[in-house]
């Protein structure tokens, strides 16, 4: 089992940045961000491999977002600049066993309950 405990959101408004955090338990050979809002899937916003630091992004958060990890503190973090409306959701960290980075959050095996992020316009 791995728990993953994710902080950091909060209310900011647009144009303003947050850094989101996700503590592991242990980590897992990939993890990724993920954002959902009330009645629709989860979507994907970044993943990033452990060994290699090796990152994906959605088209959406290109350029804004950046994922990194903390290989010590075994922690994933998602550093949001130039936030907009549409990025509020609530975050949530995923961790999953393959090396390959996915995008797909049914391939994900281990997620946190999640935080809160609201950007107003």
């Amino acid at each position: 089992q791995v728990q993953l405990v994710e902080s950091g959101g909060g209310l900011v408004s647009a144009g303003d940045s947050l850094r989101l955090s996700c503590s592991a338990s242990r980590h897992m050979q990939s993890m990724g961000w993920f954002r959902q809002v009330p009645g629709m899937e989860r979507e994907f916003v970044a993943a990033i491999r452990w060994r290699d630091g090796t990152t994906e992004y959605a088209d959406s958060v290109k350029g804004r977002f950046r994922i990194s990890r903390d290989i010590a503190a075994s922690t994933t973090y998602l550093q949001m600049n130039n936030l907009k409306y549409e990025d509020t959701a609530t975050y949530f960290c995923g961790a999953r066993a393959s090396v390959f980075l996915s995008s797909v959050a049914s391939e994900y095996e281990y997620w946190g309950q999640g935080t809160q992020v609201t950007v107003s316009s």
